[in-house]
């Protein structure tokens, strides 16, 4: 093993995530409302293998055994989502009292086996009455988040203190609300500029609320983000890489650090501007996180294109770069992860950086003796840990690494395609077997120097 445990300190966080649609399931249980993946993976031709996520891992039944099996790997961290319509069946209004309850007792069961808490807020699943009323792109969705978020921090602020607002909001809003082929499954800019909008002011908002009602939170949010890197040195490509990278990782980071929107290189964001922002907004953007989550899995290779609509940009996909790639097709480039920290470490506004996603899909390839053999994902993450090592041995301040993810789950459009997991899981009978790249962890974070 090229590093161990030590190397990293001792105060080196370690985690393993999930997400409550992805793992759940119990889709209409107990009181929980439908969100907009309940909606969206029942319309035909949304999901590549027709699949639906009611069952998924079935996290809901299984969760002791599941956080058992986070312990038993070697983790000190689960992170974890909460269900806002298995909360607020409505999105707003009446709680639901057995969401409540359930999600005390994942909390219960991480902190009897010394597992420290991260939950998040907000990972993709928006009640689908609220969508009903524009979603993202209704400003409303503001009030309703925060609504959210307050009942949620008083009802576990006691005894979770490490919270992330939002996962990958680039992400939801542009494959949700500008491209079409995520929930909520919406095309244009008329819904993609007004729910980026509403997505900062209520990252910030959300910030504010757990500050005020949670004594000694750790606050941060999760950014999905990647090294952009110009196909050439024309200006025309170099100006292509200034306007991803405005997109792609500046978009949300800049606007919680009191820098407003990067406009500069991607003057198309003057119209929220213009059409979507109140004058009193400008000063509700930023919010002072103590962490800022860096979830980075490949590289963009980026050049001009003036054919393409409204951003100019092409990507040079991977699979024409003849570089390695993973089972979906995603360039493996540890030095992409160091960039993307490097990057995000040089605002002054950044105290820390947590990777708090990190993985791979490959294909599994069970043995005779029932092993699940992963060989290229733990090349991967011996590749992408040494990047985070590289970055901390240069004094950028990465205090923790969480991998995605612990069972193989629900991966969105993908449905059950896209194995992830550390641990392998019979969707039929819901069998959980450790495949080797989880007893590469185990031994890794048993390891001493």
């Amino acid at each position: 093993m090229p590093f161990t445990r030590e190397d990293f300190g001792d105060d080196f966080l370690w985690g393993v995530t999930i997400s409550a649609f992805q793992n759940e399931g119990a889709s209409d249980s107990d009181g929980k409302g439908p969100s907009i993946w309940d909606t969206f993976s029942g319309r035909k031709g949304k999901i590549k293998d027709k699949s639906h996520a009611q069952v998924a891992c079935d996290f809901y039944n299984r969760y002791t055994q599941d956080i058992l099996l986070a312990k038993l790997l070697g983790f000190s961290v689960f992170r974890f989502s909460l269900s806002w319509s298995r909360i607020m069946p409505k999105g707003t209004g009446a709680v639901n009292q057995a969401g409540l309850d359930y999600y005390h007792r994942v909390i219960d069961a991480c902190l009897e086996l010394g597992l420290e808490p991260y939950v998040t807020l907000y990972h993709w699943d928006l009640p689908q009455a609220l969508e009903h009323k524009g979603g993202w792109s209704h400003r409303g969705v503001i009030f309703a988040f925060e609504e959210f978020v307050r009942i949620c921090a008083r009802e576990y602020g006691n005894k979770v203190k490490n919270w992330i607002v939002l996962n990958e909001p680039f992400g939801f809003t542009a494959l949700g609300y500008m491209l079409g082929v995520h929930a909520p499954g919406k095309f244009g800019l008329s819904y993609f500029l007004p729910a980026v909008h509403h997505v900062v002011l209520a990252q910030a908002e959300a910030g504010r609320v757990i500050r005020h009602e949670v004594a000694g939170a750790n606050i941060g949010t999760a950014l999905s983000c990647s090294q952009i890197i110009p196909y050439s040195n024309s200006e025309s490509d170099l100006q292509a890489a200034r306007r991803a990278d405005a997109l792609f990782n500046r978009l949300f980071l800049e606007p919680a650090l009191g820098m407003g929107y990067p406009v500069q290189d991607f003057p198309l964001l003057k119209r929220i501007e213009r059409r979507y922002a109140l004058w009193r907004d400008w000063d509700r953007l930023a919010f002072d996180f103590d962490f800022i989550g860096v979830q980075n899995y490949f590289p963009l290779v980026v050049k001009h294109n003036a054919f393409m609509p409204i951003v100019k940009i092409s990507e040079v996909k991977a699979k024409s770069r003849n570089v390695p790639l993973t089972g979906l097709g995603w360039e493996i480039n540890g030095n992409g992860l160091y960039e993307i920290l490097k990057q995000f470490a040089a605002y002054d506004g950044v105290k820390k950086l947590i990777v708090t996603e990190g993985g791979a899909a490959f294909p599994d390839l069970p043995s005779e003796d029932g092993r699940i053999i992963d060989t290229s994902r733990i090349q991967y993450f011996q590749e992408y840990l040494a990047a985070v090592l590289k970055a901390k041995q240069t004094g950028i301040p990465v205090e923790g690494y969480f991998a995605w993810t612990l069972t193989d789950n629900f991966e969105w459009a993908e449905g059950y395609r896209a194995r992830f997991g550390l641990v392998h899981v019979n969707f039929e009978t819901q069998q959980r077997t450790i495949k080797d790249s989880g007893y590469w962890f185990r031994e890794l974070l048993s390891s001493q120097d």
